[in-house]
């Protein structure tokens, strides 16, 4: 009773609702009337025609039942009068009976009713005993990707969604989800703000800094990280009380930067974790080409190990008989001392300073090309927008406004002797279409691309591309690796690096005995005990409980993990 109460309650309060119902009313009074003034006739006709004497009751009896076509048959007309004005009744409620009341009851009070049921269905507020938990404000494809990740890692969260009716879908499909509007200061009490332990805004730059501010009078001890769509928010979202902001874009177009092998030879930083940095490079023009990693000895030599090789877009484990060839970039891990003696090794070593070509000059592709610049190595940026082309005409060395999929336009970028071109279009498609043609103009060609769904991560990388980052991978791991107070760590769209402690089973056995590859794929890249971290750990070398293991690997590899070992 009172579940229906407070549905009622809900329609009264919507003004569209109630309009609806007033519709509604005036059908029902305009049967009602109709109803009655059948009735009237059916009296006249019978009276003064048939000559026959019947009751009011009697009449709205016989109204009702030609109208719904029920027919008992026990008064009917003999007069040809009588019978054409059964006709019209009958005609008239076939209409009106079994087809407009029908609809409009369903369209003015059962589907909104519906609609009610389904708004009032999603919850209004955190569960009391809930802290220490994350909120973010939007579901989205970023949203998606850090809350696997949360749930990954057992941290709670909750997504403030606006919509009632969008928020009941997304608890049917399994997601923690209030309703509630982030720009609203009741919705964030409803959340428990101030035991929250941080709020992610990912709406629009206008909305993050309004739910900055309103966040800031119901929690002002609240970390808040928010994602920032164009870099003049930076400093606007900072200044409106955010603890971190995060100008997705700009490093979407660094890291896509950092793939590029351009210039002389040198590994480029990818993540860190703790004392070791993860970083790549690339072998073409060195001598470690065609060359197994076992007589590289970089681990002898340097004091780096190989924990796996990119080749095509394809990442595979290292193994001491993998033969390195011109297209494959191997991933190194080692202290930061050990990654800087590397790249005195590789500086000597030219890859091409031929110009690197962009296509699109969006805020990545910009931001790509100024990450370029600041390592001298050469931009051409190809733009099909004339205003666009004419706006960032003093960021790259050149803009080229033309179609990217005109092999003229290519040609006068200089894709011919580019050591790689970076797609940056926000369009998958497109970026998508323009692999596999730069891949037909040039075959040794790197291509870079950035895509917008994971979904589409596979048809890029046989269109050709050597290297993908998602926007939403990069915007979760972001969010995430803030939340975990330790630096970004991006091997690549698809490939996860991630830690996690040492499972109570496999304590006190090898790495070997603890099958962990064998069993889920995973490559066990470092091990964390007694603050001593051993990069590429032997075989032979002992899990102590309480140790951590930094393990690179699939996400699917990563779900076998915890379900093999909780």
């Amino acid at each position: 009773m009172k579940f229906l109460v407070s549905q009622i309650s809900y329609l009264l309060h919507q003004p569209q609702l109630r309009g609806n119902l007033g519709r509604l009313t005036k059908l029902l009074v305009f049967m009602v009337v109709l109803i009655l003034v059948y009735s009237q006739v059916f009296h006249l006709i019978m009276t003064r025609v048939e000559e026959q004497d019947h009751s009011w009751v009697t009449g709205v009896y016989w109204t009702l039942t030609v109208m719904s076509t029920l027919g008992f048959g026990d008064i009917t007309f003999a007069s040809d009068l009588g019978r054409m004005f059964s006709i019209a009744v009958l005609l008239s409620g076939i209409v009106l009976l079994l087809i407009v009341l029908p609809f409009a009851f369903i369209r003015f009070f059962y589907a909104p009713w519906l609609e009610a049921q389904v708004r009032l269905r999603a919850p209004r507020q955190v569960p009391p005993a809930v802290s220490g938990h994350v909120l973010v404000c939007r579901y989205d494809t970023i949203a998606h990707d850090l809350i696997e990740r949360l749930r990954l890692a057992r941290v709670p969260h909750f997504v403030l969604e606006a919509d009632p009716t969008r928020a009941a879908e997304l608890q049917v499909d399994g997601v923690p989800v209030v309703a509630g509007d982030p720009e609203s200061s009741e919705a964030w009490t409803a959340v428990r703000a101030r035991e929250a332990r941080a709020v992610v805004a990912n709406l629009s730059d206008a909305s993050n800094t309004n739910i900055t501010l309103t966040i800031r009078q119901v929690a002002p001890e609240l970390e808040i990280i928010a994602l920032a769509d164009d870099d003049e928010a930076i400093d606007i979202l900072r200044l409106s009380g955010a603890n971190h902001v995060l100008g997705l874009k700009q490093r979407l177009g660094e890291h896509l930067a950092n793939r590029v092998n351009a210039g002389h030879s040198e590994a480029h930083e990818i993540g860190r974790f703790r004392d070791l940095v993860i970083a790549e490079f690339p072998v073409q023009n060195t001598p470690l080409v065609n060359r197994t990693i076992r007589e590289i000895d970089l681990r002898g030599r340097i004091g780096v190990t190989v924990v796996g090789v990119w080749e095509r877009g394809r990442f595979e484990a290292a193994r001491p008989e993998l033969v390195l060839t011109e297209t494959m970039v191997p991933v190194v891990i080692g202290t930061e001392e050990r990654i800087l003696e590397l790249n005195t090794v590789l500086v000597i070593y030219d890859t091409n300073y031929n110009p690197t070509v962009i296509i699109g000059g969006g805020k990545v592709g910009c931001a790509a090309a100024r990450a370029l610049k600041s390592r001298d190595i050469a931009v051409h940026v190809v733009e099909r927008d004339e205003a666009v082309a004419r706006k960032i005409s003093g960021i790259p060395d050149r803009v080229i406004a033309g179609d990217a999929a005109d092999r003229e336009v290519l040609l006068e970028a200089g894709l011919a002797d580019a050591p790689a071109v970076l797609l940056t279009t926000n369009d998958d498609s497109i970026n998508i279409y323009l692999a596999v043609y730069c891949r037909r103009l040039k075959p040794d060609l790197r291509i870079i691309s950035r895509i917008t769904h994971e979904r589409n991560l596979e048809a890029i990388h046989r269109a050709g591309a050597d290297f993908v980052l998602s926007y939403a991978a990069l915007g979760a791991e972001s969010a995430f690796s803030v939340l975990q107070g330790r630096g970004v760590m991006m091997l690549g769209c698809g490939i996860e690096v991630f830690h996690s402690p040492v499972p109570a089973e496999l304590a006190g056995k090898t790495l070997r005995e603890s099958a962990i590859g064998a069993s889920t794929g995973l490559s066990v890249i470092a091990v964390v005990a007694d603050g001593r971290t051993v990069a590429s750990p032997p075989a032979s070398l002992p899990l102590p409980a309480g140790a951590d293991l930094l393990m690179v690997g699939l996400h699917d590899q990563r779900l076998e993990f915890y379900k093999t070992y909780g």
